[in-house]
């Protein structure tokens, strides 16, 4: 005769409803983890090449010490209670990181090539959290461009504000438009494919997104049609937020909480395609 099966275990309904709770916040951790641990390793790379810290400090040199001088004493555009050279700084620093940013996009070209993306995409990484890794690794590369463009406001006498909660913001809208940014370059990396083809569409996106923007002249003067074009470029409110934290009785145009939100609303926008087109990138 047959022995009657066991009453298979009662599991508490507490223990049921709550146990995928904890999940959650240890999946986030090991998002965060990864999204990290891309951009560390791309970061390392500088260890390589510390020579390109150096070399992007010309181009900002450049504008504040010769345009920047030449402009200031032309007296030739409305700045408000700003001298010329105290206006532009921000901009200036903000241009850096649009650089710094824009061409990120090629790396992932040369990975492609040398068969890393291959090794990405068959690791159970999220596509998500490799782009955006990618995205804090030109953030951190852009915080040298920080220092060097507060150097040299120092030695040009631009009034700073140095209060922590200051500088802690500029460091966030550095990396949050450098990520945004960077980003940007990746998606755009997935569409052409080639380095040939990425470095002329770069230079010819990265100075209309300059010129279109308040980093070199207020929005003020723009004819309304730039003007339009200013209020939906992302750099607008970047340049925005930088010279509101950055200078000694900085005003800001949008409003500080309108500047972070525009970046981190249009970054996420970003990610995301990114992350739907990264697998492109070998197809």
């Amino acid at each position: 005769m047959k022995q009657p099966l066991p009453d298979p275990p009662v599991r508490d309904s507490v223990d049921t409803m709550t146990s995928p709770t904890p999940q959650f916040p240890v999946r986030c951790l090991r998002y965060v983890a990864k999204v990290f641990a891309i951009a560390g390793m791309d970061v390392r790379k500088l260890r390589h090449d510390p020579t390109e810290l150096l070399t992007r400090a010309i181009q900002p040199t450049l504008w504040l010490l010769v345009f920047g001088q030449v402009f200031a004493k032309s007296r030739s555009i409305p700045t408000g209670n700003l001298d010329y050279i105290a206006f532009l700084t921000p901009g200036i620093l903000a241009q850096s990181v649009l650089f710094v940013a824009i061409f990120n996009g090629i790396s992932v070209i040369w990975e492609r090539d040398l068969g890393i993306v291959h090794k990405f995409l068959v690791s159970p990484t999220p596509r998500t959290a490799l782009v955006l890794g990618k995205a804090v690794s030109s953030g951190v590369r852009a915080l040298t461009q920080a220092f060097i463009v507060y150097l040299l406001a120092l030695a040009l006498g631009v009034e700073m504000n140095w209060s922590p909660l200051s500088l802690f913001g500029v460091v966030l809208l550095v990396l949050l438009g450098a990520a945004l940014f960077s980003t940007f370059s990746l998606i755009i990396a997935c569409i052409v494919k080639t380095r040939e083809r990425f470095m002329g569409i770069g230079q010819v996106l990265t100075m209309p997104l300059f010129f279109a923007s308040n980093a070199i002249y207020p929005t003020s003067i723009m004819p309304d049609w730039l003007k339009w074009v200013a209020h939906v470029n992302p750099l607008s409110y970047e340049v925005d937020g930088l010279r509101t934290l950055m200078l000694a009785g900085g005003q800001s145009t949008f409003g500080l909480p309108t500047d972070f939100a525009v970046l981190v609303i249009v970054l996420g926008v970003l990610v995301v395609i990114g992350g739907l087109m990264y697998p492109r990138l070998i197809t």
